[in-house]
């Protein structure tokens, strides 16, 4: 049974930690019907994330904030820029970075990527597609190694994106950071 004295403490204490838990979930739930992540979530999740930081610990808090934010973008953003993954998956991992800093979104993201790749196996084994995907992944990346130019990789990804199996990467950014956040006893 849950003491509900200790868990008000702890919800009181860990806001942040909760606020964008929940964020995240409805994320990835909207993420997994509609394969995309609005702005009117990501955005107001990033803005938020800067505001908060800045009231709790002044000009330091939106520097750390901001750092947070340049992370998220920058582990995801290369992964958009050739076509491999949506806006809104990268602004949602830049809203995790306004929140709870750099160094929590990098390990976060280290979670998630492993969960993503978990689910991206699951997906393709249960519609016995091995040797379909595994081909495609050596196409891309051999295109990747080659061409090197985003603008061309995109292109040639959209071109690609009816053929392929689409993993709405919100559902593995979400677990990953909430499984990180539990693992780090942040709740």
């Amino acid at each position: 049974m849950i003491d509900s004295a200790i868990f008000g403490e702890a919800l009181n204490d860990n806001w942040p930690t909760w606020l964008v838990t929940i964020t995240l979930v409805v994320a990835a739930i909207i993420d997994g019907y509609k394969l995309k992540v609005p702005n009117w979530i990501t955005f107001p999740m990033i803005v938020s994330g800067w505001v908060i930081s800045t009231i709790s610990f002044g000009w330091p808090g939106l520097g750390w904030s901001l750092v947070g934010t340049a992370v998220g973008l920058a582990l995801l953003l290369p992964l958009y820029a050739v076509g491999g993954m949506g806006a809104g998956d990268v602004k949602l991992l830049a809203g995790v970075g306004a929140w709870v800093g750099g160094t929590i979104t990098l390990y976060a993201f280290c979670v998630s990527a492993i969960i993503g790749g978990v689910i991206a196996v699951a997906m393709v084994l249960y519609r016995h597609a091995w040797h379909k995907h595994y081909a495609q992944f050596w196409t891309i990346w051999t295109e990747m190694v080659t061409i090197r130019d985003p603008e061309k990789l995109s292109a040639i990804a959209a071109q690609r994106k009816s053929s392929m199996l689409l993993l709405p990467y919100g559902i593995p950014i979400a677990i990953g950071t909430i499984a990180y956040f539990a693992y780090s006893g942040m709740f």
